[in-house]
């Protein structure tokens, strides 16, 4: 969600600096404000620069933490709403959707899915009894540096669905990203219609 709230940093805590993606170290002490708050990271302007925090490092700025339990408990409610065994395949792949859709980009406030950066996302059965995810995906702008940050984000929260062996996020830009993409919902959330 979109925030304005004003913050001072209670420790040291790691940040990406968007839209580079280098890492830095916030301070103690450091004053800035919460722009964005979605997907379990925070997005924070701190001296005319944006950057992104984890949710591991929430209590930095006086938020709570959310536990892997948390977002357990968000996917079996998911899947209570869909009324179904999670390890039935449609099931799975709706679930892989949601769990895509709490991934957001830390500069526009919408989720990877409806900014339409997922190309593909391929469930295939393991030998072992487990389902393994490849995604294809892509970013707004291929000199962005936070495709890592984005993409290892996807393969966190799609690891944390019951059933899923193994997830692989590949970087993609062919086709390039535009503003069409967007789904109808988002462009109306960001102004765009």
């Amino acid at each position: 969600m979109e925030n304005n709230e004003q913050v001072i940093l209670t420790r040291d805590c790691e940040a990406i600096l968007i839209p580079y993606g280098d890492k830095v170290t916030l301070r103690k002490g450091d004053e800035g404000t919460i722009t964005q708050d979605l997907g379990g990271s925070y997005t924070l302007l701190i001296r005319g620069s944006l950057l992104r925090i984890d949710g591991k490092d929430a209590d930095a700025i006086g938020k709570e933490l959310i536990s892997e339990k948390e977002v357990d408990d968000k996917i079996a409610a998911i899947a209570a709403k869909l009324d179904r065994e999670t390890d039935h395949p449609e099931v799975k792949d709706k679930l892989v959707w949601e769990a895509l859709k709490t991934c957001y980009d830390p500069e526009i406030p919408v989720n990877v899915v409806d900014l339409g950066l997922i190309y593909s996302c391929k469930l295939t059965p393991n030998e072992n009894g487990g389902t393994n995810v490849e995604i294809k995906m892509t970013l707004t702008a291929p000199g962005c540096g936070l495709g890592d940050v984005l993409a290892d984000d996807a393969r966190q929260k799609i690891s944390q669905v019951p059933g899923i062996s193994d997830v692989k996020v590949e970087l993609v830009w062919d086709p390039p990203w535009d503003r069409s993409m967007i789904s109808e919902a988002a462009s109306l959330q960001l102004g765009m219609m």
